[in-house]
């Protein structure tokens, strides 16, 4: 009898043995390195299923010898070998790396946000058994060019640990200390589009499971809001009843972004702040490899390797210390109290630190619910002291009619008179003023009554990385994002293929010839552009779509396509600038096409008419043909710039993952040195 263990297409046909245990009697015998190279054509899920057929079989697939290649396959050719024996050495199973490599590697990549317009981009690349999201701060073109390398800032970190699971750092800087802040990450799938920071409902170990499920704490709460009453009459003041509101609670579970959009900043900062962790001056750097980049170009190449080897000693000490931090910490191996690790912040303790009575109170005191049966016991001046002012008092019509006081002045009735008229007038009379001020008061209940059921669906609050696929709309190439979601959005990157060889990143400036500022012209801003193909009904365009702008003020917003170019027309047109040394510039082709112009506004940009060129040593050149100014491009590798570039400090942690604030200046200015000028584009 035969056993067909198959995926997919493939199919492994092994001999059960005598005693019918399912176990192949072949394989037993086998020398390992035979059957590393039998088992070398199948794929990771093959080597799981065959893995589980049988204990034995458990213990050959789980060799290093199988899944090394599986690595170097998953990895590609981002990182050199020698990597991947240094990370065994820090992890020793290649089993286990496979598993961190396929749970990360689906971020790898170039992730936006609109905000701040200048530029947000963020660039994740592979680190030490980890990888790393770094910002690319706003620049201008140093003196040496792209060889100076680019100024970058760290946003988040996600290290593997020696079981396979992934540990994830926010980073941020408080004060002048660089900080970490653990949380969560459950890995990504190959498909996710969008990434999520988000606060989490955890439960300790040890708890049920089905405690810890949101889904249950909801179901198991019925979404009854008296179970949350004891916590809304700490936040109001005393001697106030609180009653059942007949407003409408969510039954279920409560995610994240269902929270109003300043619970969920309050709720991010507070968890951040009590998960700090300060990073010691000796575990601040070096974050990736950057001593492999000088090999290829130093003669004393037995120097590099004595600096790659000690880069790669003080990156394992730096991860190792990463781990203890994230399991313990602190940094010196003294476990914090249970509110202040990864898990999080404890829900009751977070729910004081963020409902402020000032905001909930208020609305709380004052409901009044439709019924007859329940009304709530609040003094008037309790309330009058808290600030309160929709409480009702006797008008002065009422107060007439009780023969207590006079009536009101001739000039108060007038004016009481028209204002009521003027209110009819726009539609909002005295019936339509309650309900507003109904609706407001259990739209502000509904809000703190959702607040702490999203609490409470754990014992702690944690920070968590959330990787997902959202099916997003596009304009051009820039996907259309929400402005009240602290998310990365992946930009959709094209690979050079034949008949689109120019997709991809590039990087550019303006002015001719490109590389090197001028020295009368030292400070010129730095672009980048994401290039990518487009079929039309006019031709196959070639958009040239703004990702990041090193301007001291934007010019226009980032999305915005600097030029399209219609690679099925090509242009008579000729270059009109001259290379250094005053030759005619060699050209191999050159496309009609629009480039962007200063017209209706920053957000409704205009456009005037140009020709790009492409010059035989593979530099794009656009020119506009009013102006003649022209925007030099050439490929990039970030990884290497990154790698060649220095750090800079970094944002507040919330801020620093998706900064919110709309701002068209360069909140990084100060770690660029930003000169005066400014690029003028062509006007209308």
């Amino acid at each position: 009898m035969e056993k067909w263990i198959g995926y997919g297409d493939r199919n492994l046909a092994l001999a059960s043995n005598p005693n019918n245990e399912g176990t192949p009697c072949f394989f037993q015998e086998l020398p390992e390195d035979v059957f590393a190279q039998l088992c070398s054509s199948l794929t990771p899920i093959d080597l799981c299923n065959l893995s589980v057929t049988c204990k034995k079989l458990w213990a050959l697939c789980s060799s290093d010898k199988l899944w090394w290649p599986q690595c170097k396959i998953a990895i590609g050719n981002q990182v050199p070998s020698v990597d991947l024996q240094s990370w065994w050495a820090a992890v020793p199973s290649y089993k286990m790396i496979f598993r961190f490599i396929h749970s990360v590697r689906p971020l790898l990549g170039i992730w936006v946000h609109q905000n701040p317009e200048l530029g947000n981009l963020v660039y994740v690349t592979w680190g030490f058994l980890s990888v790393v999201g770094c910002r690319i701060i706003p620049q201008e073109l140093g003196p040496k060019g792209l060889e100076t390398g680019l100024l970058w800032a760290p946003v988040f970190e996600i290290t593997g640990t020696g079981d396979g699971s992934l540990s994830f750092f926010l980073h941020g800087r408080e004060g002048d200390k660089d900080c970490c802040y653990p949380g969560c990450f459950n890995g990504a799938k190959e498909d996710c589009n969008v990434l999520l920071l988000e606060a989490e409902p955890r439960c300790h170990p040890g708890s049920p499971e089905w405690i810890c499920s949101p889904v249950f704490a909801a179901e198991a709460d019925d979404g009854d809001p008296s179970l949350y009453l004891d916590d809304l009459r700490r936040l109001a003041r005393p001697g106030a009843k609180l009653v059942k509101p007949k407003t409408p609670v969510e039954v279920g579970p409560v995610p994240f972004h269902r929270l109003h959009f300043a619970d969920r900043r309050k709720m991010l900062d507070a968890i951040a702040r009590h998960v700090r962790l300060k990073i010691p001056q000796s575990a601040v750097e070096p974050l990736f490899p950057q001593a492999r980049t000088r090999l290829k170009s130093s003669f004393d190449t037995a120097f590099v390797r004595e600096e790659i080897q000690r880069e790669v000693l003080l990156m394992t000490e730096r991860r190792s210390l990463l781990v203890r931090m994230y399991t313990h910490g602190d940094p010196h191996g003294r476990r914090p109290p249970t509110t202040s690790h990864y898990n999080g912040i404890n829900a009751n303790y977070l729910l004081d630190k963020i409902c402020n009575p000032a905001d909930y109170t208020s609305g709380l005191l004052n409901y009044k619910p439709t019924g007859d049966t329940e009304t709530l016991n609040v003094n008037a001046d309790r309330v009058h002291a808290a600030g309160s002012s929709s409480v009702d008092t006797p008008s002065s019509d009422a107060l007439s009619n009780g023969g207590s006081h006079s009536q009101p002045p001739r000039k108060q009735r007038l004016a009481k008179l028209i204002r009521e008229k003027m209110k009819q007038i726009v539609g909002m009379g005295k019936e339509d003023v309650g309900k507003s001020a109904e609706n407001d008061t259990n739209s502000g209940l509904k809000r703190v009554l959702l607040l702490q059921q999203f609490a409470r669906q754990g014992e702690t609050v944690a920070l968590r990385l959330h990787a997902r696929r959202w099916d997003l709309k596009m304009y051009r190439a820039w996907p259309l994002m929400p402005d009240n979601r602290f998310a990365l959005y992946k930009m959709p990157e094209q690979l050079p293929q034949v008949g689109r060889e120019h997709a991809g990143l590039w990087g550019g400036t303006f002015g001719w010839p490109p590389g090197k500022p001028a020295e009368d012209k030292p400070g010129k801003a730095l672009y980048f552009l994401l290039l990518s193909y487009d079929d039309t009904e006019q031709g196959r365009l070639l958009i040239a779509t703004k990702i990041l702008e090193g301007t001291h003020y934007v010019l226009h917003p980032n999305g915005s396509p600097m030029f399209t170019a219609n690679v099925d027309e090509p242009s008579s047109q000729e270059f009109p600038w001259m290379d250094r040394d005053g030759e005619q510039v060699n050209i191999t082709h050159a496309y009609q096409g629009e480039g962007i112009a200063n017209g209706y506004g920053f957000r409704y940009p205009s456009s005037k008419p140009g020709d790009l060129f492409v010059e035989r040593k593979g530099l794009l050149a656009f020119v506009w043909r009013e102006s003649q100014n022209v925007l030099t491009l050439q490929r990039l590798d970030l990884q290497i710039l990154l790698e060649r570039g220095d750090r800079v400090a970094a944002l507040a942690p919330i801020a620093n993952y998706a900064y919110l604030i709309k701002s068209l200046s360069n909140v990084f200015a100060g770690f660029c040195g930003f000169g005066r000028a400014r690029i003028e584009l062509p006007k209308m």
